[in-house]
């Protein structure tokens, strides 16, 4: 451990290697209203930390929450190594404030993973200034002052107080330049379920989410989108509507200006929108119908973009875009040549000398998001500052987007994460926001935009439609002497050309294609892997049965060959984690004790740094499948809370057998045929499985993501045991559509 010399001289080291842990020391003055009113009483140690003199302990969640629990996990590693009781703290959610938080977003199963020494540090480092204080005050060394939930003990004297005693008197404290972080083994809160801190208050119904925002004198806006991809706004006639009752006004609203170059995230569904601002959500809905919108076709164009620094042009077709001329796209495209990702040995030569050849093709529609809360913001833009409320997984990446547009500095611009009803990638795109903004800054007044479900799936931002073709080569012994994946979509390919089996196979050989869209999409819980998963352990069961071996066994075999004699350079995975899962679930589910008559399908993956397999047991019912139990492994390093994680983990079991069965969005003439859940047809409560049982590899490497992991090898399980039941393999989803030709 090395204190620092001086403040100045940490938060310049500080900037550099932390991305700004500790500028939070002298951040209180930057604080919003609450903080600000109760800024007399509260000690700021850190941006993450405050103390109150009776002891009282605050600890800022930086990230959104959106139901993965991040606001109860996060603050508990905060809380481990600042050695606090955890019935003394309280938690807040933070503002979004990139200068004193790092990485306030959620996705790709990165939060708890990227912060967690971060916020390790910021415990740790709030700890070690309250025993230098109190070192000081009780003229005694500071290697004599040890902790215990928000104690400071002074064992040769028998001097105690509390953190809050002292946290005066430590915010004055240089701050470290290095602390010494817990032992493992010494955790008390990290690794112990905690309940949600905010489960009274959903159980209660209390106001959480961005749709529950109110602001006196706010009015409602919502949008009137084109009603088809592939054309734009040409004109409107508000004449009619602006004499409806409670109507204020309506206006063309363009989210980006011509010239303004997007980043990733800022990905939209149209740029040009009709905004209609009146009292009440009924009336505005009811003008909504009413309005008269001419639409005209779009001219094909291209666009640059900076994908985190890299430069990337997307080019967008004009036309009228189908489902069926899609799919008939994607046959001709895979019979292409594609572009060479990895190959690995002998392949041509593989196949030609192969005893038998197995060829199959898979596919995935586009999805729909469906976030149970729909999209919405808050927005009251003034002329030197914006107060923005919302749910939002990436508002870090927004702000910028949104200072460019409305002509502001970040400094000026308030944005306040509220809890999401649902993400699952929707929420990474904020267009709304930036619509929110612009329209509040037209009417001069507080408002709150809200789009209805129609409106959200409709014109919304899909997962893009897949396909992916596999052929192996058998030896006369039936060993695997060849593997190639050829896989595309539109508009991305969803291959990960160095997950498994690369390494594992002699002659390997991975390609992909793409074809462009006009129709917008963009990231879906665990992107591109809740395809290829699919496909992939898909593809390894029928493998398996054809090499006449357990499919479990054969999973192993191949990836011990990866251990023994890897093929080729980079591999994606780490084999005996891969292992760990795959012989944890057989041991859970009693695999090897399985009755005939039960119909089990067995899938694992490696995705977002994490292991997860499962065995899902069926049968069907008057024709349909009802899944019984579902028995799982993960492998995500050290638990932080464990009811979040087996919860998290239930999560993405229930939806993946309900997006696998039945989830599916077609386009017709560039109109999405599917406007709400009575024709998007989604998972029902009683079609849950009866059991999931989650198992966890113990590990005590640091974190490796759980958001998304367990969602996409449950969609092969899902197959695998439709196959066990029915007799038929099912290559195509949903899964449902198929069953209808049994």
């Amino acid at each position: 451990m090395k204190p620092s010399t001086s403040r100045r001289t940490f938060l310049k080291a500080s900037a550099l290697s932390t991305g700004g842990l500790f500028l939070g020391i002298v951040s209180l003055p930057a604080l919003g209203g609450k903080e600000k009113e109760n800024l007399d009483e509260w000690t700021g140690l850190n941006a993450y930390i405050k103390i109150k003199e009776d002891g009282q302990v605050i600890i800022m969640s930086p990230n959104p929450e959106g139901g993965q629990n991040v606001k109860t996990s996060m603050p508990m590693i905060v809380a481990e190594e600042l050695d606090v009781n955890w019935a003394q703290v309280q938690i807040e959610q933070a503002h979004l404030d990139v200068k004193h938080f790092t990485r306030q977003f959620i996705g790709g199963s990165q939060a708890i993973r990227s912060s967690w020494h971060t916020l390790r540090t910021a415990g740790a480092a709030a700890r070690y200034m309250l025993r230098q204080a109190a070192a000081k005050a009780w003229a005694v060394s500071f290697d004599e002052i040890s902790t215990a939930e928000g104690m400071l003990i002074h064992n040769k004297t028998g001097k105690r107080a509390s953190y809050g005693q002292f946290a005066t008197a430590a915010a004055s404290v240089d701050v470290p330049e290095e602390v010494e972080l817990k032992k493992k083994k010494d955790f008390k809160i990290i690794g112990h379920s905690k309940k949600n801190v905010e489960a009274r208050n959903i159980v209660m119904g209390k106001p959480l989410f961005g749709i529950d925002e109110y602001k006196e004198g706010m009015q409602i806006a919502m949008i009137v989108h084109p009603k088809a991809f592939g054309t734009k706004l040409k004109s409107f006639d508000a004449s009619k509507v602006l004499k409806m009752p409670g109507i204020r006004d309506v206006f063309a609203v363009k989210v980006f200006n011509e010239d303004f170059e997007k980043q990733f995230f800022d990905t939209l569904t149209f740029n040009e929108v009709v905004a209609i601002v009146g009292d009440s959500t009924w009336q505005v809905m009811q003008a909504k119908k009413a309005l008269e919108v001419i639409w005209e076709p779009i001219e094909s164009y291209s666009e640059s973009r900076s994908m985190f620094g890299r430069q990337t042009t997307m080019h967008i077709p004009s036309g009228l875009e189908s489902s069926t001329d899609h799919y008939k796209m994607m046959e001709q495209r895979a019979g292409e040549k594609a572009q060479v990702q990895r190959e690995d040995g002998q392949v041509a030569e593989a196949f030609a000398s192969a005893a038998k050849i197995v060829e199959r093709t898979y596919l995935g529609p586009y999805l729909a998001h469906n976030c149970m809360e729909p999209m919405n913001f808050f927005a009251h833009v003034t002329a030197d500052k914006a107060e923005l409320a919302g749910p939002l997984q990436k508002p870090e990446f927004t702000e910028q987007a949104l200072s460019a547009r409305i002509g502001m500095p970040l400094e000026n611009i308030d944005i306040r994460i509220t809890r999401l009803g649902g993400g699952f990638g929707r929420r990474s795109y904020a267009h709304w926001l930036i619509e929110a903004a612009l329209i509040s800054q037209k009417v001069q007044a507080p408002i709150k935009l809200v789009y209805s479900r129609e409106d959200d799936m409709t014109a919304g931002i899909y997962r893009p439609t897949y396909r992916a073709d596999y052929r192996a080569a058998f030896d006369a012994q039936y060993k695997l002497i060849g593997f190639h994946v050829k896989a595309g979509g539109i508009p991305e390919s969803p291959l990960a050309a160095h997950r498994f089996p690369a390494g594992a196979v002699e002659n390997y050989l991975a390609e992909e294609w793409t074809i462009d869209t006009n129709l917008t999409t963009g990231s879906f819980r665990a992107p591109r892997s809740n395809f290829m998963a699919a496909a992939e352990q898909s593809f390894l069961d029928e493998l398996a049965e054809i090499a006449g071996k357990d499919p479990i066994d054969f999973r192993l075999e191949l990836l011990q060959k990866s251990i023994d004699e890897p093929v080729g350079g980079q591999m994606d995975y780490e084999p005996e984690r891969y292992m760990g899962v795959l012989k944890l679930v057989r041991e859970k589910s009693n695999w090897d004790a399985r009755k005939k008559n039960e119909n089990l399908g067995v899938s694992a993956y490696f995705s977002h740094n994490t292991y997860a397999a499962h065995v899902l047991e069926l049968t069907m019912e008057k024709g349909q499948p009802k899944v019984k139990n579902v028995c799982t492994a993960i492998d995500c390093g050290l638990l932080i809370n464990p009811d979040a994680a087996v919860n998290m983990t239930q999560g993405a079991v229930v939806d993946g057998i309900g997006t696998g069965l039945y989830g599916k969005l077609s386009v017709n003439r560039g109109v999405p045929e599917s406007q709400n859940f009575d024709t998007y047809r989604m998972i029902r409560m009683q079609e849950a499985p009866e059991k999931i049982d989650v198992h966890f590899v113990e590990s005590e490497i640091d974190p490796t993501g759980m958001g998304e992991p367990a969602y996409p090898p449950i969609f092969g399980a899902l197959a695998n045991a439709l196959y066990r039941a029915t007799g038929k393999r099912f290559y195509n989803q949903p899964f449902v559509d198929e069953l209808e030709d049994l």
